[in-house]
């Protein structure tokens, strides 16, 4: 009895308590989760890039796509039935949100199992095609091959996280991510340094470290006290395409994200090689270290607005639902903002964070410098998107998914540097962004428009 009343205290609050207060309880512990989550990244490529050299840092770099493939495959399934299961506790419907729980279970194993399958017998022709030199193979290969195993744990970790904020338990889901962090922050150096195992001890210190998060996050669901749970019957495991559609296309938009942003490394990376060979890739490869930096703040900021938004989208509460996206906007370009600011003032001391090489920094410095410009408006972006995928309006979100990198800036990447050179690969991110935040503005306008008339016309 005592569960089921914290249950529905959990579930209430979302309706009913202040939306400042509401977002900043769910955004701050999904914020410090993406941000400790964050350290696993940056932590092994200070680590390589400070201990192996600027060649591992390349090659690490070329392992971004396959990175981002693995990642793009597990948000299908996370992203995609965190959003449902909002929706469905909203509307009180707890016996659906279990069925997506039970059905997101299966997928995922059998996601995968398959990609797992695939990189590990294609492994080096992967990562040719991804834009592999002769130099970065062996460090990208090292890398990729023992890294596999924690990619299995990763995407439990991280799938059946979302699951836990979504259904009412925000401090939790922080708490179990921050372990995993901590694991890693203390294993990183043993493995890649103490032992000198290199880029290879980077891989064995995050796969124990993911493992350790997805052990906590999935002993929560198997708790009969959390509202949803593993344990509830055996036909939440039927797959049905009733509970799995929903989710899977909802899930489609921030899943295209990761995809694309796989092929765009895959087209920046040969691109950069064409212009300035292994340097201009291992610069770029800090680069996107530093700005995820802040799109993961974000990203934690919409992980936190996303239940809220969609159980007062399924309960009917439309002014608590734009009130949130509005807070979440604006604390959203505070956050990127800033990044900009220290990265165009301060760009040679984050160069010397990763590499001691000085042609290294002075190219990131150059990067940084460029693909900056316009990076105040991706804020407003990400949470546009997330405000479509969390109420379940799957086209407008995969649309303004693909806008800034699929849209925009594979063109402006084939252009560009055909009359500009390196700077012209640099030059294609400010201005994808500027032309994807106008296309963005007016998408959001139509919809927040559509919401002011359903509540007109509930009042008539």
């Amino acid at each position: 009895m005592e569960s089921a009343t914290k249950q529905s205290k959990n579930l209430k609050e979302l309706s009913e308590a202040p939306v400042g207060r509401l977002l900043w309880k769910y955004s701050l512990p999904a914020v410090v989760g993406m941000l400790v989550m964050s350290l696993y990244n940056i932590i092994d490529r200070i680590f390589i890039g400070q201990w192996v050299g600027p060649e591992a840092i390349a090659g690490l770099a070329i392992t971004f796509p396959v990175m981002n493939l693995s990642a793009a495959l597990g948000v299908l399934i996370g992203a995609g039935g965190a959003a449902r299961i909002s929706i469905l506790l909203g509307a009180k419907d707890h016996k659906g949100a279990q069925a997506v729980l039970g059905n997101a279970l299966v997928l995922l194993s059998l996601i995968i199992c398959c990609y797992l399958t695939v990189f590990a017998v294609f492994i080096d022709d992967i990562l040719l095609a991804f834009g592999a030199s002769q130099v970065t193979l062996p460090y990208a290969r090292d890398f990729m091959l023992y890294i596999l195993p924690g990619m299995f744990m990763t995407n439990f970790a991280f799938t059946f996280n979302n699951f836990m904020r979504a259904s009412g338990y925000p401090v939790r889901a922080m708490v179990t991510m921050f372990i995993g962090a901590l694991s890693n922050l203390l294993l990183a150096p043993i493995f890649i340094y103490y032992l000198e195992m290199g880029i290879k001890g980077a891989a064995i210190a995050t796969d124990i470290s993911m493992g350790i998060s997805a052990f906590f996050v999935l002993s929560h669901f198997f708790k009969k006290s959390s509202t949803l749970h593993f344990l509830q019957d055996k036909t939440m495991y039927s797959l049905r395409m009733r509970v799995f559609v929903p989710m899977l296309s909802i899930g489609a938009a921030p899943s295209l994200v990761n995809a694309a942003a796989c092929f765009i490394n895959v087209i920046i990376n040969k691109t950069l090689y064409a212009h300035g060979g292994d340097t201009a890739v291992a610069a770029a490869g800090i680069f996107t270290t530093y700005t995820s930096l802040m799109t993961m703040v974000v990203v934690g900021i919409c992980q936190g607005m996303q239940p809220i938004i969609g159980y007062n989208y399924g309960a009917g509460l439309i002014h608590r639902l734009r009130r949130t996206f509005w807070l979440a906007v604006g604390v959203s370009t505070l956050i990127v903002t800033t990044g900009q600011i220290i990265g165009l003032t301060m760009p040679a001391y984050i160069g010397r964070a990763f590499t001691t090489d000085a042609g290294l920094i002075a190219e990131t410095s150059r990067c940084l410098h460029i693909s900056l410009l316009a990076f105040t408006v991706v804020g407003f972006q990400i949470v546009a998107t997330t405000l479509f995928q969390s109420i379940g309006k799957a086209s407008a979100s995969i649309f303004l998914s693909l806008t800034r990198q699929v849209l925009f800036l594979i063109p402006l990447l084939l252009i560009l540097p055909s009359e500009y050179g390196l700077d012209g690969v640099w030059a294609a991110f400010p201005t994808s962004d500027v032309i994807a935040t106008v296309v963005t503005a007016v998408m959001v306008g139509w919809q927040l428009a559509r919401f002011k008339k359903s509540e007109q016309y509930a009042l008539a």
